[in-house]
């Protein structure tokens, strides 16, 4: 019998247990081993608290974040919490929240860009996580609260290091990890992760003014695409695929240059990334990816993921038989075990890539039929070898 999946907690939630573990020290002066809190949906969690530490006008401690089974970048990382009284409840920088300021220490990073869900400047401490702190410190003081002001400091000691692990960067967000969550419970191996960052990307580009965005199925695609719509000559692109023409529809002036804010890694949430460019406003979207994804694509599979799409080479052999142009690789597709053998037994035809390409467009244009869609593949080695369809 398969064991199940362990579920976790998310930074927020770990971030309000160790606030309310600081925040009773402060009260009573002695150390705290375990707190409880509750969760957005009213589920009370026990959390360990480590390094406690009490002093005349502060206290300090941490909970050691668990992901569960899932693999979440920020398990095992520390989420630190200090609370200090202050005589003034006036706002200062990094918010304040029902009297409670709270803001981020090292390893939190701070919002640069428009579009998320704290405002630009602030700290990358979410409305939800913030709510949680600040539920969790006022419990503590309740129902007599202290004429001095709690303000709560947020730290994570490596955060900057294993945000560079993240997509935080680009969404904006410089110096450190977010204090994210809306439940408090990391469910495993979920693809909400994915399908949050992905939305948050979209609004980012959004917010920066960008109508123009270009989805990457992975990293190679995804840098041959930067490299692609960055070029000083963009207008008349020099394409490395076989038999792709050299023309200044080929890319149209109003998705190039792209800023960087535009490209997008939605991994193998397609049908989900594509459907929310339509319901953001987006009005030029390029799917990009490689061979095999692409075929997936076009093979109808909203989701990209070995695991839960079959690629079928079948259909692909029944194309290929069915189209007088491509018949003669019927042999190559028959025997070959995978999509990218089959690129390379064709010598990366174009009659080939161009038919499967614009398949892949035909099914992305039905899951979003007001967008203006594009597809771009990349090749193994990063080069371009299809971006289309190409106006004539």
């Amino acid at each position: 019998m398969k064991k199940p999946l362990r579920h976790g907690y998310t930074t927020g939630a770990c971030a309000a247990a160790a606030a309310k573990g600081a925040a009773l020290m402060l009260k009573c002066r002695t150390p705290v081993a375990v707190v409880e809190i509750i969760l957005p949906g009213g589920e009370n969690v026990r959390f360990q608290v480590h390094g406690q530490k009490i002093g005349p006008d502060r206290a300090s401690c941490h909970v050691i974040k668990d992901a569960g089974d899932d693999p979440d970048v920020t398990n095992g990382a520390e989420i630190h919490a200090t609370v200090t009284l202050h005589p003034s409840p006036s706002p200062v920088p990094g918010g304040e929240w029902g009297g409670i300021v709270i803001r981020g220490g090292p390893g939190v990073g701070r919002v640069t860009k428009p579009g998320l869900a704290v405002p630009v400047g602030e700290w990358a401490i979410n409305p939800v996580p913030r709510k949680m702190i600040t539920e969790a410190v006022a419990g503590v003081f309740a129902p007599h609260p202290p004429a001095l002001a709690p303000h709560v400091t947020i730290s994570i000691p490596n955060g900057e290091e294993l945000a560079k692990k993240t997509l935080n960067a680009r969404l904006g967000i410089i110096g450190g990890l977010s204090i994210l969550g809306t439940t408090g419970i990391v469910k495993p191996i979920s693809a909400q992760a994915w399908t949050d960052t992905i939305d948050a990307s979209i609004d980012v580009a959004m917010a920066c003014g960008c109508r123009s965005i270009v989805l990457s199925t992975g990293r190679t695609s995804e840098t041959a695409t930067q490299r692609f719509f960055s070029r000083s000559d963009a207008k008349s692109p020099r394409v490395s695929g076989k038999g792709i023409p050299e023309t200044s529809d080929l890319l149209p002036s109003a998705l190039c240059p792209l800023p960087a804010e535009s490209f997008v890694m939605m991994g193998d949430h397609v049908g989900y990334a594509v459907r929310a460019c339509a319901r953001k406003g987006v009005r030029r979207l390029a799917v990009a990816g490689q061979f095999a994804k692409i075929l997936k694509i076009a093979c109808g599979h909203e989701q990209t993921h070995a695991s839960s799409s079959k690629l079928d080479l079948q259909i692909l052999a029944g194309w290929v038989e069915n189209s007088p142009r491509l018949s003669r690789l019927t042999s190559h597709v028959s025997l070959a075990n995978t999509a990218r053998e089959i690129l390379e037994a064709s010598a990366r035809d174009p009659e080939l890539i161009a038919m499967v390409c614009g398949k892949a467009r035909e099914f992305l244009q039905r899951l979003a039929p007001g967008l203006h869609i594009k597809v771009f593949l990349a090749g193994y080695g990063g080069e371009v070898l299809y971006y289309g369809p190409i106006s004539r």
